[in-house]
């Protein structure tokens, strides 16, 4: 994926997002999907801003349809936030001031 941005499977699933000791960001998406590949920057500048304090990850729907069934994810780009393997928040579609939003969702959980 990138530098700061890592892509998860149905396979790892449980040992990158479950297991970890530090919030994780998902973004559910799919290459074919438009505002998908919009809010893509925005996820690796939240990425960089947030390194060392929580993960950012992405996980493809058509390639990984266990863990999308499992979470109901129905609509994409969808973000959810995971903590001590719960999920605490989620955002479908791309939010207004992006950034700012999902940075606000990392932190309510650093807090």
């Amino acid at each position: 994926m990138s530098q700061f941005v890592a892509e998860v499977s149905d396979s790892n699933w449980e040992n990158e997002v479950l297991k970890s000791d530090s919030p994780v960001l998902v973004d559910f998406w799919a290459a074919w999907c438009g505002p998908c590949r919009m809010l893509a920057p925005t996820v690796e500048q939240v990425a960089e801003k947030f390194q060392g304090k929580a993960k950012v990850v992405k996980l493809n729907v058509d390639e990984n349809i266990e863990i999308s069934g499992k979470y109901g994810i129905r609509g994409i780009p969808t973000l959810v936030l995971f903590h001590r393997g719960q999920e605490v928040d989620r955002h479908v579609g791309v939010p207004s001031n992006a950034l700012t939003s999902i940075s606000q969702m990392i932190e309510r959980q650093l807090a």
